[in-house]
């Protein structure tokens, strides 16, 4: 066992600062896995893991800091606890797919980006609960176990989905970092439902292979982390591409728009908004309020899509086998895909490349849009499957599943951490995904004091 304080945060200020007193020799590669070990240990009750790779961990941890002691230094992932979000392969471990159904196979081998972090030196600790197939924006998985949201002790709440375990291990710091997938919202919706940080990256920016295909239209990878600064060092290991700091954010066009972003936000996070839009005002960025009113059609354009591509995934007579067993919410969204002809389908696509291409034109006038994340803070999960509150949490994807149809990169940045988290969603043109985290560091900065 650690000979920390297991309360002991150690990832509250970043990676970078843990992996600087990893240098300075306060800290162990060791000291830091079995203390994460002791913290999922204590913490077992918040469900984060599906299963954890105790041994191999420890014995990862005890190579790197030989390694390090021996002059050979990885960079600052190197010897990192991370959490894989089973819709991913990991050697050695099995793969669910949040599912009781045998769908390993359809995941397949151990892809690029989990071996992209293997060889910069992160651990992976463990697997990390997910939505039955990574459909479903609540977080609750009938099939294999809801995680319990941390920002609330007493009440279970959703964590939000579909990377529901990776929000929960690192806003509970039993990890330095969780990957997650979004094509409807799944890392930005974990991410304003715990308190922190999520990137959803260009489709096509980060490798898919290893990882369950929902949507190949639509699927992107991204982490869930602590800090922006967290996030753009995956966005290096990633692309290459490092990412620049600004100090100011004077001139910066942010646009707000209007149609169903706006709409039916519970007073706390349409408050926190307007305080945070404000504080980026007066910090010299300007305000521009414009409208999009095709934003409504994702509600028909996304499961048109989605559905669909799943069953193809599954193949039809699988589906069928396996549907009686599966999360309700996820069994739903899923075999509407039986009744979209080809035609449907096509003629969905074609709309989400026509809206794309009008959605990538407010660019002109615009730097980047600003909305909030959901439209609510975390809902109780007994007002959710009591029927009170079911619908209203179906509504987490409202503000994240248009940036998925349109193209777009996106952060989900906390806007209020103390109780129940409310988050800001910066959305840009596809494939700016490193000029958003130059932003998205300057806004994070401005967010920090106001909290």
């Amino acid at each position: 066992m650690s000979s920390l304080d297991i309360d002991t945060d150690l990832f509250s200020n970043g990676i970078k600062a843990w992996a600087d007193r990893v240098r300075k020799r306060e800290l162990s590669f060791a000291e830091t896995v079995e203390h994460c070990l002791a913290r999922a240990e204590k913490e077992s009750t918040l469900n984060a893991f599906e299963c954890l790779d105790i041994g191999r961990a420890q014995s990862l941890a005890a190579a790197m800091d030989s390694l390090l002691h021996n002059g050979h230094d990885l960079g600052p992932l190197m010897g990192l606890p991370i959490g894989a979000k089973d819709i991913m392969a990991v050697a050695g471990l099995p793969t669910t797919n949040g599912s009781n159904a045998k769908t390993a196979h359809i995941t397949g081998s151990e892809g690029s980006v989990i071996k992209t972090l293997k060889a910069a030196g992160a651990i992976v600790l463990g697997k990390t609960k997910t939505v039955e197939f990574a459909f479903g924006a609540t977080g609750i998985n009938e099939s294999r176990g809801t995680p319990w949201n941390p920002v609330d002790r007493e009440t279970h709440r959703m964590p939000g989905g579909s990377s529901s375990g990776s929000a929960v291990a690192v806003a509970a710091s039993l990890v330095g970092m969780a990957l997650g997938t979004d094509t409807g919202g799944s890392v930005r919706i974990p991410a304003s439902m715990t308190g922190i940080v999520g990137l959803k990256t260009t489709v096509g920016r980060w490798p898919t292979d290893g990882i369950f295909p929902l949507s190949p239209t639509l699927d992107s990878v991204g982490p869930l982390c602590r800090t922006v600064d967290d996030v753009a060092i995956m966005h290096t290991l990633m692309t290459g591409e490092s990412v620049p700091h600004k100090s100011s954010l004077a001139g910066l066009r942010f646009g707000v728009p209007h149609s169903i972003f706006l709409d039916d936000l519970d007073d706390n996070v349409a408050n926190d908004f307007e305080v945070a839009c404000r504080a980026l005002q007066n910090a010299g960025a300007i305000r521009i309020d414009f409208d999009f009113p095709e934003a409504v059609e994702r509600a028909y354009l996304f499961p048109d899509i989605v559905a669909p591509e799943i069953i193809s995934t599954l193949t039809p007579p699988f589906f069928n086998d396996i549907a009686a067993g599966m999360d309700t919410v996820s069994r739903q969204r899923s075999e509407h895909g039986l009744t979209v002809s080809a035609i449907d389908h096509l003629a969905a696509q074609k709309r989400r490349r026509h809206l794309s291409q009008k959605a990538h034109a407010t660019f002109n006038e615009v730097d980047c849009w600003i909305t909030p994340t959901c439209p609510f803070a975390a809902i109780a999960i007994a007002d959710i499957e009591s029927g009170k509150l079911h619908e209203r949490a179906l509504q987490a994807s409202r503000n994240t599943q248009p940036g998925n149809l349109f193209g777009f990169c996106a952060t989900a940045l906390p806007m209020h951490k103390d109780g129940l988290p409310t988050s800001l969603q910066i959305q840009m043109p596809a494939n700016t995904d490193k000029a958003l985290l130059t932003n998205s560091i300057a806004v994070e900065a401005v967010l920090n004091q106001i909290q």
